[in-house]
């Protein structure tokens, strides 16, 4: 094979030591721990505790590590993309501030806003520069500190998410190995069901958003969950019959971990039994961006070189969309 596709050469994941517990939220929101986890799948989620701690610190925990992983120089890193909806401040980008906490001084870099495909806009991006020949390592980090900006006295959003960051390393190859195709969608529509009001330019801080509050993630839950499941479910199925793809040539389907019922009907739509679902929900909760790398790194020792995944995510915007690659080494 003569052309350039991006490999995944390391992933590494961050996620903070402290964990908010079901039983903590019953004593926050009227809920209670068989409710959240018949319902979601979920039982804890990691928080960021601290001042002054951002999504940046964990993302550059996060790349910091992959950078020891796989024994690359920060100064030999091109670009770095961050996919995340809670970035330190407007601007500068987090990326930005990540680049200079790893000492990435030779790359630029930039975020992307996707929601929860963020990591997989960010990754179909990354696998395009590789792919033109003009970069050769790109890292792609998906990073969230959803506690910033969920309201802790409304259960419909309070018991979904959770803290946490990971990073993928992506370097050239000819193999039969890499980023091999990717369908993205998205739907502008679909903003009224899942979206923070306040805080843009449409709605700036003021105190009457504070008192309204405005400046927390706000959830449609049972629109988003159908379209969700719909749209998450036909799109990996679309991409599988793109590439002629059967169920029993997929080593691992690695969903968003939003909602255990939503990942079941991908896997079913999919004609994949539970054996062959990257699953996390359960201990880190719905991290954004950063749910699909902490699977894969979660998973690193299960995957072999040439497995067949399929990455698949449904977020915000609405977002949605998914990723066909061939993995790109054995565990060490």
């Amino acid at each position: 094979m003569d052309k350039l596709r991006a490999m995944i050469t390391g992933i590494q994941g961050y996620v903070p030591e402290y964990r908010l517990t079901n039983k903590e939220l019953e004593e926050l929101v009227e809920t209670n721990d068989e409710w959240i986890v018949s319902r979601t799948g979920i039982k804890e989620r990691r928080i960021l505790k601290g001042e002054d701690q951002g999504t940046s610190v964990m993302g550059a925990e996060a790349v910091k590590g992959l950078l020891e992983k796989t024994g690359i120089d920060p100064l030999d890193v091109d670009l770095i993309i961050c996919a995340t909806v809670t970035p330190d401040m407007p601007f500068p980008a987090t990326a930005n501030i990540i680049a200079d906490m790893v000492g990435a001084k030779n790359s630029f870099s930039f975020d992307i806003g996707a929601a929860c495909s963020g990591f997989l806009y960010a990754l179909q991006m990354g696998s395009q520069f590789i792919q033109t020949g003009t970069h050769k390592k790109v890292i792609v980090v998906g990073a969230d500190k959803m506690s910033s900006i969920v309201n802790y006295k409304d259960r419909t959003t309070c018991i979904l998410f959770g803290d946490g960051a990971g990073a993928v390393m992506l370097e050239p190859t000819t193999e039969d190995l890499g980023v091999v195709d990717a369908i993205l969608k998205s739907d502008g529509s679909g903003a009224p069901y899942l979206h923070m009001k306040a805080g843009g330019s449409r709605r700036p801080a003021t105190q009457e958003t504070l008192d309204a509050d405005e400046h927390y993630a706000y959830q449609e839950g049972s629109s988003v969950f159908k379209f969700a499941v719909t749209n998450m479910a036909d799109v990996s199925a679309e991409i599988m019959e793109k590439n002629g793809l059967t169920s029993d040539d997929i080593a691992w389907l690695v969903p968003h971990q939003a909602n255990l019922r939503i990942i079941n009907a991908t896997a079913n739509r999919m004609g994949i039994g539970s054996d062959k679902v990257m699953m996390n929900i359960e201990k880190y909760g719905n991290t954004t961006a950063a749910t699909i790398p902490l699977c894969l790194w979660d998973y690193e020792s299960q995957l072999k070189k040439g497995d067949n995944l399929v990455l698949a995510a449904f977020g915000g915007g609405f977002t949605w969309g998914s990723i066909y690659l061939k993995w790109g080494y054995d565990p060490k």
